[in-house]
């Protein structure tokens, strides 16, 4: 197995496949490639992969369906590649649950390098300061160590960028936090995006987080400025 970590490629290009493939392998990654949604998703089950590069437009199913059903599973990061260059289209590929994407047509050595950032972003293991954050008269409840939320007693299943986004705020409630602050924060200094993405990360964290989203009790907007969570 090699040093770097396993990827799976799902790309219906061939000239894709066997170009991210050539660049991976040299950068010492076992690569496994396939042409379809269904392919790729069997492959990832069999490989257990460190990442997924997925493309957006496959001809059984959609990226974005693809994504979705690999994070109903798993956290293992993806890398989405898409000829669309809107940024509409981008964040719904954020919010889809890519950690970071890239427009065709690109450079190989950009990709191996995203790659790379991503997975310093993902595998990066940190001491934790303590053990278990509260709030909120115990209700709400972050688990530092196993990675794990709680709210009400109850399981809350976060992504690895909503999580990162939850802790950071936790680390310091009632602070306010940029919206450039925690780009850095959840995606790395590396990190190209848009800042926007942090305000997708946050829509998607307060449906699962919140009792009534529409009104947020934990995670506040601060207008003009960024978020904060409440100091319950």
């Amino acid at each position: 197995m090699s040093e770097a970590g396993k990827i799976v490629v799902i790309d219906d290009e061939e000239s894709v496949r066997e170009v991210v493939r050539a660049y991976l392998e040299k950068d010492h990654f076992t690569v496994y490639v396939a042409a379809n949604g269904r392919e790729g998703l069997a492959l990832a089950e069999r490989h257990q992969p460190d990442l997924i590069v997925l493309d957006l437009m496959l001809p059984d199913v959609s990226g974005e369906e693809i994504c979705h059903e690999v994070r109903s599973r798993s956290d293992v990061p993806i890398l989405m590649l898409t000829a669309k260059a809107s940024e509409e289209e981008r964040v719904a590929g954020l919010v889809a649950g890519a950690d970071d994407y890239l427009v065709k047509p690109f450079s190989p050595r950009e990709l191996v390098a995203r790659v790379r950032a991503v997975l310093r972003r993902t595998q990066g293991v940190q001491t934790p300061l303590v053990e278990t954050l509260r709030f909120d008269e115990g209700r709400l409840e972050i688990d530092t160590v196993k990675r794990s939320v709680r709210r009400d007693g109850h399981a809350i299943e976060l992504t690895p960028n909503e999580y990162k986004l939850l802790l950071a705020l936790a680390r310091y409630p009632g602070r306010v936090y940029s919206r450039f602050e925690l780009v850095n924060r959840v995606q790395g200094y590396d990190y190209e995006g848009y800042e926007r993405t942090i305000d997708v990360h946050v829509k998607n964290l307060r449906k699962k987080l919140e009792p009534d989203p529409g009104k947020p009790r934990y995670v506040e907007t601060v207008t003009g400025v960024g978020y904060r969570l409440s100091k319950l």
